[in-house]
């Protein structure tokens, strides 16, 4: 029983992951059922049968992005938290990260996929939790920096992060530089109870 469920778990991610590898090359709408059972290298009839509907499939995907990325952020968080940096220090740390990690699919992908959840609800439920973890990220973060009211300002932190990736994208820059002058900014401007 639990090698079947084993394999099961293994078909999900393998369909998953090709999804993600899909959306960032080619966007959502060039997915197609065959396509992504293809990719994934399942029969077309397993993909259906692991996610009825494209919605689904999407969501899907799309949490199992964050559920990594958050793992990830964490453990980086925790590293950077672990030195007790000072708070220049951290946004040069996270913007070296930044630099190191941009233009990956996924990250073309999870934009993708926030922007499907505007055109389709069944998928909001879950670009709001991914927001969530983010800013939860965030606000640990904030926190170990002596930020007063870490989870007020967390919100403003994730926005800035995801607009300068926003911009790195449209602009096929992989440059990171001004993250760090950004991200101290609203550290700054929480610390001197401005924002």
């Amino acid at each position: 029983m639990a090698a079947s469920t084993t394999v099961a778990g293994d078909t999900r991610q393998r369909i998953l992951l090709a999804t993600l590898r899909l959306i960032g090359q080619h966007g959502v709408a060039a997915l197609s059922n065959r396509r992504i059972a293809a990719e994934s290298g399942v029969a077309l009839g397993s993909l259906t049968y692991h996610f009825p509907s494209q919605s689904e499939l999407l969501r899907e995907a799309l949490l199992l992005y964050v559920h990594e990325e958050v793992l990830r952020l964490r453990a980086l968080a925790a590293e950077v938290r672990a030195s007790e940096p000072s708070a220049a220090s951290a946004a040069a740390e996270v913007e070296r990260i930044i630099a190191g990690s941009a233009g990956r699919l996924e990250e073309v992908a999870e934009l993708e996929l926030h922007l499907q959840a505007y055109r389709d609800p069944a998928l909001q439920d879950a670009s709001e939790r991914c927001f969530a973890a983010y800013e939860e990220v965030a606000a640990a973060a904030l926190g170990a920096l002596g930020v007063p009211e870490p989870e007020r300002h967390a919100p403003t932190v994730v926005a800035v992060m995801c607009g300068l990736g926003v911009r790195r994208l449209g602009s096929g820059s992989h440059d990171a530089a001004g993250t760090a002058e950004a991200l101290l900014t609203v550290v700054r401007g929480a610390m001197a109870g401005g924002c």
